[in-house]
C-alpha cells in the first residue's frame, strides 16, 4: 500500500527536466487505490503540481517570487516558477 511519504520519495526531487517522467510514476502507485484514499487525493494534487513544473523553468517552492520590474528581469533564464508556469502551447 503506497504511502504519502511514497509520493514524496518520487515528488521532492522533482525539477522541470523530469517533471512527467515523475508524474507518470505517482499516476501508476496511486492507480488501485479508492477515488477517496487520502493518499490517492495527495498524489492527484502531487501530480497536478507535476505538470504545472513540466511547463515551468524552476521549483522555487521556498523563495519569493522575483519581481519583474527588478533591474535586468528580461535576461533572467529562470522566469517561470513552478506556482507561475509558462502559457501551456495549444
Amino acid at each position: 500500500m503506497p504511502t504519502k511519504d511514497d509520493i514524496d520519495a518520487l515528488v521532492g526531487p522533482a525539477t522541470p527536466h523530469f517533471a512527467y517522467q515523475i508524474r507518470a510514476r505517482v499516476r501508476e502507485l496511486i492507480e488501485g487505490l479508492d477515488d477517496e484514499d487520502p493518499v490517492r487525493r495527495y498524489g492527484a494534487e502531487q501530480i497536478e503540481m507535476l505538470d504545472r513544473l513540466g511547463h515551468a523553468s524552476s521549483t522555487a517552492r521556498d523563495a519569493p517570487q522575483e519581481a519583474r520590474t527588478r533591474i535586468g528581469w528580461d535576461t533572467i533564464p529562470s522566469a517561470a516558477p513552478e506556482y507561475e508556469p509558462l502559457p501551456r502551447r495549444t
